[in-house]
């Protein structure tokens, strides 16, 4: 735009760089065109153009505006209209383009308006925007923005199609204003000040030394981030300031160009940072949309400059802003030696909920807990939402450490190891019935084998809940509880049922009923109506559980027996270790109690149907000094002897008197074992009384020894006297006289058999024999011929006879003579068995009555000597 003079009218040309003339080489003017002013004597104050060059906008210091359309790029003609007039001269002119409206701002000395030149509202009057103007050259447009920025010497001011926006507060005097990327380039006129004029300075050098305290001030502002990104003093006065090719250019008076390049990100932020101006960093930094991690750098760097000043706390918040990228080894080392804890605490807690803390950082932040005994902190901590941000063995193993068991069993709750929080009631918070009931809670499986690592400790300190348990699992009836009160509701209650009541806000015990949706569980507080499927173990695999509960062990296996389908195996184990533990408690009574128990036991094995090993009844009972036991056994397994002699054993006088009373029917050898123990010592035979001689008469009545044999005994020692087996003696001599005399007649009468038999014999070989008998001893019909005599004067028809082989022999006799015949034969076949005769005489009391037995069976055969 040229203005030579102001009796012309201004000129406006369009100059295409990139294309020159031919002839001159000079860019080439595209189109030129004359700009209409009313009053010619004023001249051009303020110019606006799009970058399509289609509208342009000149504000005359008349006060008028002119407006221009066209296509001045390809000169295709163009339209010209003043669209405002005012009395005070325009200071400034900008367009603002939207979608679909553009609205041409306009600057006064003393107001700011508003206009729409395109679109809706075209043609309607300027709006105020607001009563106070500005300066030639104070008002640009911000692209980026859209806004229209107007400087005064008080402030820097944004408006929008609404009016004023946002001011940003930077005093003193302002010639021109332009919008570069981010800044607000400005350019200060000089200030006349009293040094300026003093006389010594002007000594120097006239109007040199003038000039000096005359500068323009060019500075660039960040309004965004409200600080001063440069500024300098300019000696010559600045004539016009624009921005092209990216870059800030500076036109002055004296014809210089002066370019202002913007630095890199880089280059600014080390420039920050050498002036420790780390909060505009990190704005800058923001504002450039700068990766997390090269942010994370600036955050790390403003720390250490804080932590240099001993601002912990602000050091802090730098340092957990940049934990992604830190090593956290140095933030701790330097806050562990400061003692800062609560500082170091923030930093622990942050690590651990960006899942960058280690098993280490863990137990130094559950540590630094329990050096403040901040109890809320710890467990705000383990009750963090979301997943697992910590090493678990860990934090359970620290809180145990430090003394938090409530803690330490919820974590171990909620994250399912059940064997922990059992360990820690049990081990650690000695809250027994907690315990118990926990592992009531649990699956079968889990059930059985927590119960069994603590089942000693658990009947030692609530016996009769863990009994039960014990009895409901190996009986198949065990099922898992469920919660015994709903949550939050305070109920007074005893034993197993509020077992868990203290645990009950740290510990979510399984099985608990959720209390959002409480009609999904209609039976809260009951048990499950149907069992859960387990095969139920052996149970002789629980024995070992119940040693040193011997009241409780027999409750258990009491309940047992009386479950049905219980395997053979089984129940020996049962009924062999049920009779031991009532021995056992009997040895531990006395009186009564001693009876009762012992009674049971002999109840026991009286049962016929009672399948207990004979062997183990016998041992058992030995060992706890249970003769019962031992007596019944041997009486079932008929070792009366035994039993007897178990009394003898014992220098038990009555009870061998009792067993010989019993058993001496049954068992004759007793009475020569009674005797024997009699005279064993003066004090038992003095014991036994008149019982010996009960046993002497039954020795001598039965024959169970011979006389030799009784006096024998009785002279083995000096404790029986002659007066005591007098009247033994006096039988026994009498007795043996009546055998001899006895004996003696028999011979008589065997010899007289034997000499008629030896007479008949000779009869019979030396004369003839007379058969008389007139019937038939077979038939018993009338003798008629043919007919058979036999000399033993039986006759039979011959029909009669059954002829085998020749050989007849008399029916009637040969039962008989088949009986000698064997006699004989077994005589024959015996004659070398001494050995068998010699060990019956050596076992028999009676050694003359076996050698008669002998001979009068035919077992031992004499040769007859002539």
């Amino acid at each position: 735009m040229k203005q030579e003079d102001l009796s012309s009218e201004p000129v406006l040309k369009v100059w295409a760089l990139d294309k020159t003339e031919k002839r001159t080489g000079a860019p080439r003017c595209q189109s030129t065109l004359s700009i209409h002013n009313n009053r010619k004597q004023f001249p051009i104050s303020a110019f606006a153009a799009l970058d399509d060059l289609s509208q342009l906008a000149v504000g005359f210091a008349n006060g008028s505006v002119t407006v221009i359309r066209g296509d001045l790029i390809h000169d295709r003609g163009a339209k010209q209209r003043t669209v405002f007039e005012s009395d005070e001269p325009v200071t400034g002119v900008e367009f603002r383009e939207g979608s679909k409206i553009t609205t041409l701002y306009l600057a006064t000395t003393g107001r700011i308006l508003t206009l729409v030149v395109l679109g809706r509202g075209q043609g309607q009057p300027a709006r105020v925007l607001e009563e106070a103007g500005c300066g030639v050259g104070c008002m640009t447009v911000d692209r980026k923005k859209g806004d229209i920025v107007v400087v005064r010497d008080d402030a820097i001011y944004y408006y929008g199609p609404n009016g004023r926006g946002s001011c940003y507060a930077y005093e003193g005097p302002k010639k021109l204003v332009n919008i570069y990327k981010d800044y607000v380039a400005l350019v200060s006129p000089p200030q006349s000040t009293a040094a300026s004029r003093s006389i010594p300075l002007r000594r120097f050098g006239g109007s040199q030394a003038d000039d000096l305290f005359h500068t323009t001030t060019f500075t660039l502002l960040d309004t965004d981030l409200k600080y001063v990104a440069h500024t300098e003093s300019i000696i010559t006065e600045v004539k016009a300031l624009f921005v092209e090719w990216g870059d800030l250019f500076i036109l002055t008076l004296n014809g210089k160009l002066q370019r202002y390049h913007e630095k890199s990100l880089h280059q600014k932020l080390d420039i920050l940072y050498q002036r420790n101006l780390y909060v505009l960093a990190i704005n800058l930094a923001d504002k450039a949309g700068v990766e997390p991690l090269q942010k994370n750098t600036i955050f790390r760097k403003y720390g250490d400059f804080l932590y240099q000043k001993g601002d912990f706390d602000g050091a802090m918040q730098q340092y957990l802003k940049a934990i992604d990228n830190t090593e956290p080894s140095q933030v701790i080392r330097k806050f562990l030696d400061t003692q800062r804890i609560q500082n170091l605490i923030d930093f622990l807690e942050e690590l651990h909920e960006h899942h960058k803390a280690t098993a280490d950082h863990t137990t130094l932040l559950l540590n630094c807990y329990a050096k403040l005994k901040d109890v809320n902190k710890l467990e705000n901590f383990i009750k963090s939402p979301g997943d697992l941000k910590f090493d678990l063995e860990t934090a359970i193993s620290m809180c145990r450490q430090g003394g938090y068991f409530e803690q330490a069993a919820y974590l171990a709750t909620k994250h399912g190891e059940n064997e922990v929080v059992i360990d820690i009631l049990v081990e650690d918070s000695k809250k027994y019935p907690e315990a118990l009931e926990y592992i009531w809670r649990l699956e079968p499986d889990v059930a059985y084998n927590n119960l069994m690592k603590y089942a000693r400790v658990l009947l030692e300190n609530c016996p009769q809940d863990t009994t039960s348990f014990f009895i409901e699992y190996y009986t198949g009836r065990f099922k898992p509880k469920e919660d015994p009160e709903p949550p939050g509701q305070q109920v007074q209650q005893n034993g197993a049922a509020s077992a868990v009541r203290n645990l009950a806000a740290f510990i979510p015990l399984p099985n608990r009923s959720n209390p959002a949706t409480p009609s999904t569980q209609p039976n809260q507080g009951t048990l499950e109506e149907s069992p859960l499927m387990y095969t139920p173990p052996e149970p002789r695999t629980a024995f070992s559980s119940f040693v040193g509960h011997s009241t409780q062990f027999v409750v258990f296996l009491e309940a047992c027996l009386k479950e049905e389908g219980l395997k053979q195996e089984d129940r020996v184990d049962l009924y062999t270790t049920l009779f031991e533990m009532y021995l056992h408690s009997a040895n531990e009574k006395r009186g009564e109690e001693r009876e009762l128990w012992e009674a049971k036991a002999r109840n026991l094995i009286e049962d016929g149907g009672v399948p207990i090993d004979s062997s183990n009844i016998l041992l058992l009972s030995h060992l706890s000094n249970f003769k019962d036991g031992t007596i019944l056994v041997r009486e079932k397994e008929g070792l009366r002897f035994d039993i007897f002699r178990s009394y003898t054993s014992a220098n038990d006088t009555v009870g061998a008197i009792k067993a010989l009373r019993k058993y001496g029917q049954d068992e004759p050898q007793l009475y020569p074992a009674a005797l024997a123990y009699f005279i064993s010592s003066p004090k038992i035979l003095e014991e036994a009384g008149d019982e010996l001689d009960v046993v002497l008469k039954k020795i001598n009545e039965d024959g169970l020894m011979a006389p030799l044999q009784v006096i024998q005994t009785l002279s083995t020692n000096a404790v029986a006297t002659m007066g005591m087996v007098k009247k033994y003696l006096r039988d026994t001599i009498e007795r043996e006289k009546k055998e001899i005399s006895n004996n003696r007649r028999l011979i008589e009468s065997y010899q007289s058999e034997t000499e008629a038999k030896k007479k008949e014999i000779e009869e019979l070989g030396s004369k003839p024999a007379v058969f008389q008998a007139t019937r038939c001893s077979a038939c018993g019909g009338p003798m008629d011929l043919p007919a058979v005599h036999f000399l033993c004067k039986h006759s039979f028809h011959q029909r009669c006879l059954n002829e085998v082989d020749g050989n007849v022999e008399c029916p009637t006799c040969a039962a008989q003579n088949a009986t000698i015949r064997a006699i004989k034969r077994a005589q024959d076949e015996s004659a070398d068995r001494h050995d068998m005769f010699l060990d019956v005489l050596q076992r028999s009391n009676d050694k003359f009555g076996t050698i008669s037995e002998f001979f009068g069976r035919g077992v031992m055969s004499i040769p007859m000597v002539d």
